[in-house]
């Protein structure tokens, strides 16, 4: 079995707890408005086997420590399902932590995934249908099967969201996420992530028109005082400090 793999970040520090090997995985069924990898989203030819990709992973585990390990990004990748769950299965063994990023759509066979998973690492595009499709050109509910069994099988989220300006920097849309996420059990930690523009040339290159080059990116400061608004309404044990 082959997967379809963009890049492999070594020694990542931003993608789960500790230090951390970060897997992209092509393909995605979203074509979200700020996404700053839009080179994965076609899933490319097969270019890693199981066993090339776990062993390549086991040179950093004495990097890892206590605390750190493997973390599946993309790209969407729930949609290497069959791939995911042999990779995973073959570094649990070995003792690997792992987390999933993942806006969870995908294609099924989420309960063996999230049973793999130490840790959820779920991307919020929208909160409600209208401003989700308008952001991605999908439909909220898509993530429904995924997050139904993340808390049936109540595993640890942390949750990202990022931050534009003009769509989602106001108190208002902090209510409405502040509600939608009272539906994910085991909320650990809530990252608001400022909106930028690293992805932009790629969307030059790549002839895809960018919806958003006229948008500015977000302010760090205004981002993190609508954090420490959200946190302490909703979330003040949230441990982003």
């Amino acid at each position: 079995m082959k997967g379809s793999i963009d890049s492999i970040e070594t020694l990542g520090l931003v993608d789960g707890p500790g230090i951390r090997c970060v897997v992209f995985l092509n393909g995605c069924k979203l074509r979200c408005r700020f996404c700053h990898n839009p080179e994965m989203w076609i899933r490319k030819d097969d270019n890693y086997t199981v066993d090339e990709l776990v062993n390549k992973l086991l040179r950093y585990k004495p990097y890892f420590n206590t605390n750190g390990g493997v973390t599946f990004s993309g790209g969407e990748p729930l949609l290497q399902s069959d791939f995911l769950i042999e990779v995973m299965s073959k570094l649990k063994n070995e003792g690997i932590h792992i987390c999933l990023d993942t806006a969870g759509v995908g294609n099924g066979n989420y309960k063996e995934i999230v049973n793999l998973c130490d840790l959820i690492l779920f991307d919020v595009k929208h909160v409600n249908e209208i401003g989700y499709y308008d952001l991605t050109g999908g439909h909220i509910n898509e993530c429904e099967e995924f997050l139904y069994e993340v808390n049936k099988q109540n595993k640890p989220v942390w949750i990202r969201q990022v931050i534009v300006p003009g769509i989602n920097d106001n108190e208002e849309y902090l209510n409405k996420l502040g509600e939608y996420l009272l539906k994910i059990n085991n909320i650990e930690r809530i990252d608001f992530l400022p909106y930028h523009k690293m992805g932009d040339d790629k969307y030059k290159k790549l002839g895809i028109t960018n919806t958003m080059e006229d948008v500015p990116v977000m302010d760090k400061i205004r981002c993190e005082e609508l954090y420490q608004l959200f946190k302490n309404k909703y979330y003040k044990k949230d441990s982003n400090d």
